[in-house]
Order: C-alpha cells, then sequence, then structure tokens
C-alpha cells in the first residue's frame, strides 16, 4: 500500500499489480482502478446503493466483465469488418465481436489492459497507457491519458486526451453502466437525449450510413419519458448512436436520466458529437455476485457512451475519427449527479 486512498486490488494474469485508487469530493465518491481505468465504484452522499455495475474484487473482471465501468479504445465501439483505408493503404484490425465486426479497441484493448497512475489527490487521480503500434491491427503508437475529477455539487468529470506517432483512428469514452436506484433493472428510469438524428443500423449493429430522424419513432427521447418503450408490441433494445452534431463542441448538457424511485438524476454534459445509449439487453446473469451482493442480469444498467459516431472512419459525411501526429484528442465529459 502506498497511502490510505492506494492500495493494490488484485493482480494480472502477466503478475502486474492493479491498483485502486479512492476519491471523495463534491458529495461523491469514487473508486479507480488502473486495469482497464475502470470506475470500479461510484457512490452519491445521502443514497445508499452505488450508481453503477461493478465488483468487489478484481478477479471476475477479466472474466464476467462486459466493460462495466471501463474506458474501451483506441477506437471505441464498432468497426464494420475490422476495415478501414487511411491514407491510401487498407488495414485490418482483429474480429473480436462474433468474428465479423471489431469492437471497442479489440480483445486486449485499452479497456483490459493495465494503466499506470500519474498523479493522484484526494478528489483526482490522472491515468496513463500506450497502444502499441501494431496491437490489433492498429497503426502507430497511441497514447492515452484519462483524468477522473470529483468536482464540486456532485460533478465526476472525465477528461481523455489521446496522442499518437502515425495517422490512427482514435476515439476513447467511459463505458459505466448506470443504475440510479439499485434496483434489479433500469427500464423504469425516465431519459432524455437530445439528438433530432440516430445512425440506421445493419444486422451486425454497424451503421449503414443513413441519419434516421427521431421524429414520430420510439428513438425520440427529445423529452423526458420511460427508457422502455415499444415499436407496436415490441420493445426497443437501445444499443445505438444518437447523434448530438457533426463535429466536437463546446461542453453542453446532451442527456439526463432519472430513477422514479430513488429521485437521483444524472445529467451528461459532453464535447462529443454522439451518445450511444446501451441499454444491456445484452447482459446475460452473471454467474458472481456484483457490488454489494447484487446479481446483474439484463437491462441491470445503461450506458451513456459520449464519443465520434461509430465506424466513423469509414463514412467521410460522420464527424473526423482520424488522429494525426502533432493533434491532441481531448474529449471532455461530466456526469453530474442529484437527489430530490
Amino acid at each position: 500500500m502506498v497511502d490510505q486512498d492506494f492500495e493494490v486490488f488484485g493482480t494480472t494474469a502477466n503478475g502486474e499489480p492493479v491498483y485502486r485508487v479512492k476519491l471523495a469530493g463534491g458529495g461523491l465518491r469514487a473508486n479507480i482502478i488502473t486495469w482497464g481505468a475502470i470506475i470500479q465504484d461510484l457512490r452519491l452522499e445521502g443514497h445508499q446503493p452505488p450508481l453503477v455495475l461493478g465488483f468487489e474484487t478484481f478477479d471476475p473482471y477479466p472474466v464476467h466483465s462486459p466493460y462495466f465501468g471501463a474506458t474501451p479504445g483506441r477506437c471505441a465501439n464498432r468497426i464494420g469488418a475490422g476495415r478501414f483505408k487511411l491514407d491510401g493503404k487498407q488495414y485490418q484490425l482483429e474480429l473480436n465481436e462474433r468474428g465479423v465486426t471489431h469492437l471497442h479497441g479489440g480483445s486486449d484493448g485499452l479497456g483490459r489492459s493495465n494503466w499506470t497512475i500519474v498523479d493522484h489527490a484526494a478528489d483526482k487521480v490522472v491515468l496513463r497507457i500506450t497502444d502499441p503500434d501494431g496491437r490489433a491491427g492498429y497503426p502507430g503508437n497511441c497514447t492515452v491519458t484519462a483524468t477522473y475529477h470529483l468536482k464540486g455539487d456532485g460533478v465526476l468529470s472525465v477528461v481523455y486526451e489521446t496522442t499518437t506517432d502515425r495517422p490512427t483512428p482514435a476515439n476513447i469514452c467511459q463505458h459505466s453502466y448506470f443504475n440510479l436506484d439499485g434496483r434489479e433493472d433500469a427500464l423504469d428510469h425516465d431519459i432524455m437525449i437530445a439528438a433530432d438524428h440516430v445512425l440506421a443500423l445493419d444486422d451486425r449493429q454497424v451503421p449503414t450510413g443513413e441519419l434516421m430522424a427521431v421524429d414520430g419513432t420510439p428513438f425520440d427521447l427529445r423529452d423526458m419519458g420511460p427508457m422502455k418503450r415499444f415499436d407496436g408490441d415490441v420493445q426497443v433494445l437501445f444499443d445505438h448512436n444518437f447523434c448530438l452534431s457533426r463535429e466536437r463542441t463546446g461542453k453542453r448538457s446532451v442527456a439526463l436520466a432519472r430513477s422514479i424511485y430513488s429521485g437521483v438524476s444524472m445529467e451528461v454534459r459532453t464535447t462529443e458529437p454522439g451518445v450511444q445509449l446501451y441499454a444491456a439487453f445484452k447482459l446475460q446473469q452473471i454467474p458472481v455476485p456484483g457490488l454489494d451482493g447484487r446479481q446483474y442480469g439484463p437491462f441491470a444498467g445503461f450506458c451513456l457512451e459520449t464519443q465520434v459516431w461509430p465506424d466513423a472512419v469509414n463514412h467521410p459525411d460522420f464527424p473526423n475519427a482520424v488522429l494525426r501526429p502533432g493533434e491532441v484528442l481531448r474529449q471532455e465529459t461530466d456526469y453530474v449527479f442529484s437527489r430530490q
């Protein structure tokens, strides 16, 4: 143990220590672990249940975690067929999702690698990792810095800064599964996303390139309403990118979620052009308990992944997803928690 807020949480398969940093500030408490730059636990003052899904110990993470609290990359979300062309050269990435798509940077991406702590304080930690040239097929050495900061008034600030020594796709996001009341599933949460369009998907959940207007569809989340929605008699299974803008902007409010049972709300403010709403319908019953002994199954939480639109490297009219030497990709998101 280094100090009371910095402890060994576990050990990776190759013998590396996984550290946990405990943060407190602004009415929040958070535990961050170096493996995957994961938010392992998050609590709001006056509200007993955890706000995120996670595990009490390290061992379940490599085996059972579907990116609980992780920082996937170097390119989060899906790249169709794992292929892209950059500066005239064709690249093939690992096909780690059902052998047909590349997902979240590959099977050993940043969300499943051990980061290094470079700075920490009572309310802040800074982690860093370098994704090496050629891993999963990506070109160039890509360095990512993650800063988690508990600011005043219930704000969890997440900032990612990425650099590279060769042109490469880059897109980092925070992949926490949120549950604002501790109930078995999160379907009774209300949600709002300020997006006029959502990306249409093919049967591999890869964007077709079409922007679908949400007006008159179950994807119209512009006003607060239940997360459990139907298209006729069929429940809508959200795993879709909502299009917030055509490019990165100044940080603005884009989404709001609220539990009708606990009164806890989470506002999302971000610089990013898209947010992926995933309602965890693919989450299978996990055979080990989660935080506070909870059992996790389908719809146990929901993700609001702020990021570049998926498969953007293959769609010239999507927001830019290519990072070049000399540039810094800075992605900022605030998760703002309050309780009525």
